[in-house]
């Protein structure tokens, strides 16, 4: 297999993007997040802030999210109303997504991109969950806030994540049936959340992958 793609969704306070940091280290690739919208800007020439605000979530809150319009793969174009709206901005991410998946190895997190790779042959899906506490207390570890108000902050972003998942691609984010494995970080811990998923690339792809 010439390259072999990982995509790590992951809940919120589950060490899901410290657990694909450190699989990437081991395996001496690169690890994309955020460098995503920055080079979806660079891509489509529309400002990075913009694709920060629709960063895993939608712009348009209320019944719009209730909607799913599943991604196609087409750009909208420069002249058209729409060339801004959060359907292009994840149009131009997913582009990014598909060309990185097609020449190099790496992690990606988030962003739908187990389904946006759903037809490539070399990539490996994971989902990072966690029990409450667990997220909870890595949380609050990171940030000034009480349990109450960190609380409704996973809540928050985890619901974001959601419905940005569900809006495009018309799945449901936490289904283990959209991923090829599903780790409770709270329970193996990182290193070994690392060790099963260099595992399971060495059963599925063979010993030399």
């Amino acid at each position: 297999m010439k390259n072999i793609v990982v995509t790590v969704a992951r809940q919120y306070g589950s060490g899901g993007k410290t657990i694909a940091a450190m699989l990437a280290k081991e395996m001496g690739i690169n690890c994309y997040s955020r460098e995503i919208l920055r080079m979806a800007s660079e891509e489509s020439g529309i400002n990075e802030r913009l694709f920060g605000m629709s960063d895993e979530k939608i712009r348009h809150a209320g019944w719009f999210h209730l909607l799913s319009r599943p991604y196609e793969g087409d750009l909208i174009p420069p002249e058209d109303r729409d060339f801004v709206s959060d359907d292009n901005l994840f149009n131009y991410q997913a582009k990014i997504i598909k060309d990185l998946a097609a020449n190099e190895s790496c992690v990606i997190i988030g962003r739908c991109a187990d389904y946006i790779l759903r037809d490539f042959p070399n990539v490996v899906s994971v989902f990072v969950h966690a029990d409450r506490q667990f997220c909870l207390d890595r949380a609050m570890e990171r940030h000034s806030m009480s349990e109450k108000e960190m609380l409704k902050y996973i809540e928050k972003t985890d619901k974001y994540r959601g419905d940005f998942y569900r809006y495009h691609t018309g799945h449901e984010w936490s289904d283990a049936r959209n991923y090829d494995l599903c780790l409770d970080s709270g329970k193996l811990g990182f290193e070994k959340c690392v060790e099963e998923i260099k595992s399971y690339i060495q059963i599925r792809f063979g010993a030399d992958s």
